[in-house]
């Protein structure tokens, strides 16, 4: 149960980092713009607010991997801190699904991992 709650915490973690490229790095790209559906005035304008969404997204890809890698030498301090990233990671991304319908598929791409993780997570904790 825990490889596979690792597993899952690490491609959360990884689509996080990749959501981090997007609004941080990337957010006036074409392709980006084309994946949120913003025009070009709108990333312009909303750039700053985007960029902050993705260091917190980052953030909580390094908690998570943190988490990772303190596992095996502290145990239950790893768990913690993979169980407060992927919470949050899946917390946002149930938000998303509830207040916008519309945004039900990025919503599962950005909360199916967490979600692994975490139920994976508690069940190794619970063996």
């Amino acid at each position: 149960m825990l490889i596979a709650a690792l597993i899952f915490a690490g491609l959360a973690a990884l689509v996080h980092v990749y959501i981090f490229v997007l609004e941080t790095l990337r957010w006036e790209a074409e392709r980006t713009r084309a994946i949120f559906g913003t025009s070009a005035e709108d990333a312009r304008i909303t750039k700053p607010l985007a960029a902050n969404q993705g260091v917190y997204n980052l953030m909580l890809a390094l908690v998570t991997a943190v988490g990772i890698a303190l596992t095996v030498p502290v145990p239950d301090a790893g768990a913690a801190l993979v169980l407060a990233g992927t919470g949050s990671m899946l917390g946002a991304a149930l938000y998303l699904a509830a207040t916008d319908r519309t945004k039900l598929r990025p919503a599962t791409t950005q909360g199916a991992f967490p979600l692994l993780a975490v139920l994976f997570t508690i069940l190794a904790l619970a063996l």
